[in-house]
């Protein structure tokens, strides 16, 4: 096993509100301590023509997916990128961590003491047949929604569903908006509510995470209900050069020139100018379907006798409108070196993660379905 040569090009354009566990986990874990965040101080609630309906004085942390996933590269496996300006010398006696790309698992079976992990490479040029083996003391399962291990492992885990609505997103340099529409973005947190409509938007930490005023970006999000496995979900789901997706349609560049000219326009139609004015200056858009994933029914989530753990959005996925998904996976990552230390049983650990993930769960479907197809 070789250990990563160069960085991913992760630019994903994904905001995330920064809760309080997410700035728990940063506080404890990066030793670099980089910025990783832009702070929004206000809540703002527009009316259709523009004109602020309410506002509300909350201070709220915003951060990027791609900022967060350097920061703790740097701090697992001392990956050096520009996201990183800290010193990363403070890291040196915790250990070795070692980060690989390519490589899917396949398998998970019980070997005496250990478990047994069988993986084969998606790299371009290697065998793709070939399945490969470890044996690990402790396995953290964390692929995700779909993790396929959860589903072959986890007999009362349920698949995951759609949930009618999809979320179309994007990124606009602050600098590229009118001074009405950085008035109402920058430093702020602006929602428009109407009969089955919800879009948003807050600022986020720009090009190789800077926080610098200026050279950040806007990051928006738009609820839109579509119904599933309709002709109009699957013009959505498949990209300029007709390949299907299926839950994530990705930035770069791909959305269908017909559907996003199609949005725009929509845009232009129901939204506040400002809103408007966002979504048409958006240069890669990308589109997200809205699941649901509960957490498994009988509540378990150590397998193997306790040699393996489901964590994150692989134990259950909410719906965007909590802003709940990272501050799950950072609540685990907090959490479970209890267990470790003799801190916490497993028992207790489990019954915390599960109340955390029906709680959270269940709110997000309340909230998203009123929002959604509630009456307005």
């Amino acid at each position: 096993m070789t250990g990563p040569t160069k960085p991913l090009n992760i630019i994903t354009g994904a905001g995330i509100v920064a809760g309080g566990d997410t700035q728990e986990f940063l506080d404890k874990y990066d030793k670099t301590k980089t910025c990783p965040s832009v702070t929004s101080r206000i809540r703002l609630y527009l009316n259709q023509d523009g004109s602020i309906g309410h506002r509300e004085h909350m201070a709220q942390q915003m951060t990027s997916w791609d900022l967060l996933y350097h920061v703790n590269r740097a701090n697992f496996d001392n990956l050096r990128t520009e996201y990183v300006q800290g010193s990363l010398n403070n890291l040196e006696g915790e250990g070795y961590g070692l980060y690989e790309y390519g490589r899917q698992v396949t398998g998970l079976a019980d070997a005496d003491d250990q478990v047994k992990v069988s993986y084969r490479s998606t790299i371009e040029g290697e065998d793709h047949d070939q399945t490969k083996h470890d044996f690990a003391d402790f396995v953290i399962i964390a692929d995700g929604a779909s993790s396929s291990m959860r589903k072959a492992l986890s007999p009362s885990s349920t698949d995951r569903s759609y949930a009618g609505y999809v979320a179309f997103r994007g990124t606009v340099p602050e600098t590229q908006l009118s001074e009405d529409a950085r008035a109402v973005f920058v430093e702020k947190f602006p929602f428009y509510h109407s009969k089955h409509i919800q879009i948003l938007a807050y600022a986020i930490p720009g090009r190789n995470g800077t926080v610098t005023p200026g050279s950040r970006l806007i990051n928006w999000v738009w609820y839109w209900n579509v119904r599933g496995e309709s002709e109009e979900y699957q013009q959505i789901f498949t990209d300029k050069h007709g390949k299907p997706h299926r839950w994530t349609l990705p930035p770069g560049n791909n959305m269908d020139h017909g559907v996003w000219e199609k949005q725009k326009q929509r845009a232009a139609e129901t939204l506040p100018p400002q809103f408007s004015e966002l979504v048409s200056k958006t240069a890669s858009p990308f589109v997200q379907a809205i699941t649901d994933l509960e957490a498994p029914a009988d509540g378990k989530i150590w397998l193997f006798g306790g040699k393996a753990v489901i964590v994150g959005d692989a134990v259950a996925g909410f719906r965007p409108h909590t802003a709940a998904s990272t501050s799950q996976a950072a609540f685990h990552a907090l959490t479970l070196p209890e267990v470790f230390t003799g801190g916490m049983s497993k028992e207790d650990y489990e019954s915390r993660v599960m109340r955390f993930a029906t709680s959270w769960q269940m709110r997000g479907v309340m909230i998203g379905n009123r929002s959604q197809f509630g009456p307005q």
